[in-house]
């Protein structure tokens, strides 16, 4: 087996002046972190504005999401930077709120929908294969896996492809509006008051403004037809026909406006950083990229049951979610003073879970900084995936999507492997850095080849 090792930014000097530290992190979250994360249960960070603890601990990780997320709700500081796209969607909400949501939303992804989304993702699968058909020279992946998982995300909610005029304008505009927002700003840690103004790079609230317009367009189309008993039973159909049990409300046009954003955002963004990397991953593996490939024979199949059947796929997207976890930073807010690990922790504070650094802890880990699928058949991986896995988050909020993007990821990277042979381009290897979702500075790099 190869020696090379899967790329990681590298760390920060453990200790730098608050000035240095505040440059290091409008660059790059990922490498102004310092080595030491790696291995501490528990940092705590303090600044003239904010205190934060990073937490690495599984039981206090569990504590925070699974048996006490009513006194560690999301920070209303994460939503500083995705307010102008974002809206009052369910990511970024609380309490009653955040509830009621849920109670609408979860209906679309239970039971058999997964089921009946498949043949909608698998013509988005056959249609990014297609795309890729004839391509000379090196290619940036990560510009096609976005296209295919923006694919997915248009034909399952609205039944349309990227083809369709408003959802590729969405996909353009999302694109631009990915580079120039980074998942967490400053604005995140820092409590600004209400009345000051935010401040986003260039275009940011431009391309957001014009993103919500066009799914604005969207979801007024869809009303019309459900109004009219003419629309189609996909995601958008369900969710905007679900009542909440409880009050028997629905989303009215804003609120789903809201929603779609994040489905966009959390299906589209997420799935496409994960796939790029498991591409680029596998081209490092050879071994592991003939195995994926000689088991996508079982797609000749082309029913649902055939993704059952997909192991080392579902095993090499599962160890990519690992090393590159698409949200690297989650952040909650003490809503009352606590003392973890003789550490006091005041209430406000902000409680930093990094699945980046959870998912490479020195002190959890076999080999955690190395690429290996089979880990999840030893007992070391079965316990860290119970205790120290959470790319979908964990508890109440873990990720409605998760099994969605469980059976999108393997379908995806089987029906390109299973097509064509993927080579990294020498000297042009992938920083990770975190935009919106942890990326490569300079874009993925791949050789394709046709088998």
């Amino acid at each position: 087996m190869t020696k090379v090792m899967p790329p990681k930014p590298p760390a920060r000097p453990d200790k730098v002046p608050l000035w240095r530290y505040v440059k290091l992190f409008r660059q790059d979250i990922l490498s102004a972190q310092p080595a030491r994360l790696y291995r501490a249960w528990m940092a705590e960070f303090r600044t003239p504005f904010f205190r934060s603890f990073l937490v690495n601990q599984p039981d206090l990780v569990k504590l925070l999401l699974k048996e006490r997320p009513d006194d560690f709700p999301k920070s209303d500081r994460i939503a500083e930077g995705l307010k102008p796209l974002l809206g009052n969607s369910v990511f970024l909400t609380n309490g009653a709120d955040w509830k009621r949501q849920r109670r609408i939303i979860d209906p679309a992804f239970e039971g058999g929908r997964l089921k009946d989304t498949y043949p909608a993702m698998r013509a988005a699968a056959e249609a990014a294969v297609k795309r890729l058909e004839g391509r000379k020279g090196p290619v940036e992946i990560e510009g096609e896996t976005s296209h295919a998982a923006a694919d997915v995300i248009f034909r399952t909610l609205f039944s349309i492809p990227i083809g369709h005029e408003v959802a590729g304008e969405v996909f353009t505009r999302f694109r631009d509006y990915q580079r120039s927002q980074p998942l967490l700003n400053l604005a995140a840690f820092v409590p600004l008051p209400r009345w000051m103004p935010r401040f986003f790079r260039g275009g940011t609230r431009r391309n957001a403004e014009t993103i919500r317009a066009l799914i604005a367009q969207l979801t007024a189309e869809r009303m019309a037809a459900i109004e009219a008993g003419r629309a189609p039973d996909d995601l958008a159909t369900k969710i905007m026909t679900t009542r909440d049990p409880e009050t028997g409300s629905t989303f009215d046009t804003a609120e789903m406006v809201d929603q779609v954003a994040i489905f966009f955002l959390a299906g589209h963004e997420t799935s496409a950083s994960a796939l790029a990397w498991a591409l680029y991953l596998v081209a490092l593996y050879p071994d592991w990229q003939e195995r994926v490939a000689a088991e996508a024979a079982v797609l000749e199949d082309e029913s649902f049951a055939a993704v059952s059947r997909l192991k080392n796929s579902r095993d090499v997207f599962r160890e990519t979610l690992r090393l590159y976890p698409p949200v690297p930073m989650m952040v909650r807010e003490a809503a009352c003073s606590e003392h973890f690990r003789n550490r006091a922790v005041p209430k406000g504070a902000q409680m930093v879970l990094s699945p980046w650094h959870l998912h490479r802890h020195e002190r959890l880990w076999e080999n955690p900084n190395g690429f290996d699928p089979a880990r999840w058949g030893t007992e070391n991986g079965k316990q860290c995936q119970r205790d120290a896995y959470i790319p979908f988050s964990a508890g109440a909020r873990v990720c409605t999507g998760a099994g969605f993007a469980m059976v999108e990821g393997p379908l995806i990277l089987s029906m390109i492997l299973r097509r064509f042979r993927v080579e990294p381009v020498a000297g042009r290897a992938p920083v990770p850095v975190a935009h919106l979702t942890v990326r490569s500075k300079n874009g993925i790099w791949l050789h394709l080849s046709e088998r």
